[in-house]
């Protein structure tokens, strides 16, 4: 028998998904997270780059990368070209510099309809696991598992975990927004 708590587990795992979505959006400053989905072929295996080096901010704009093993850094900057980041990096040979330029006003308007999207993609994830809940609870109900009050209670239970974690994402698309459109 499920729990309104599984299910609030799912809404917690969603709104965690989309917050490491928000991180690899590149707001203008440095970030180490907007590396993360870059995979580096290290010895014929895909691998991500804070795995085979140390990644810092320098300055708000810069990002260093410096590779454990020196070998390793013309591959690095391959797959940051590669990428759909929009950077060029700069390589010395031993340690790879990233500068973020500041975005544009058309670039930050775009990133913002990004965040959007992903905030209703979220939100969508949410009311359907609300949906996926009502259907098990009113299952549970016609097998006479729970009463009728039970159902009720759940059901409530269930609408307001989905206007919190609603909310949730509201706030945190609203920050990104903000933290993107700051020059």
């Amino acid at each position: 028998m499920a729990q309104s708590s599984d299910y609030e587990e799912k809404m917690k795992k969603t709104v965690a998904a989309l917050a490491k979505e928000y991180g690899t959006i590149r707001a203008g400053r440095a970030n180490p997270a907007i590396l993360d989905k870059i995979r580096v072929d290290y010895y014929g295996t895909p691998t991500p780059i804070n795995q085979i080096a140390a990644i810092s901010v320098v300055e708000a704009r810069i990002l260093q990368i410096q590779p454990w093993d020196a070998s390793a850094t013309k591959n690095i900057e391959k797959a940051i070209l590669a990428s759909d980041l929009g950077i060029n990096p700069q390589n010395d040979g031993k340690i790879i510099r990233i500068a973020f330029p500041p975005l544009s006003e058309e670039r930050r308007k775009e990133l913002v309809k990004t965040v959007h999207k992903y905030a209703e993609e979220s939100k969508i994830a949410i009311r359907s696991i609300r949906r996926d809940a009502l259907n098990d609870f009113k299952a549970q109900k016609k097998k006479s598992l729970i009463t009728e009050d039970d159902l009720k209670d759940a059901e409530k239970e269930m609408q307001k975990l989905t206007d919190k974690y609603c909310k949730e994402i509201d706030e945190m698309s609203a920050q990104k927004e903000k933290e993107i459109m700051e020059i």
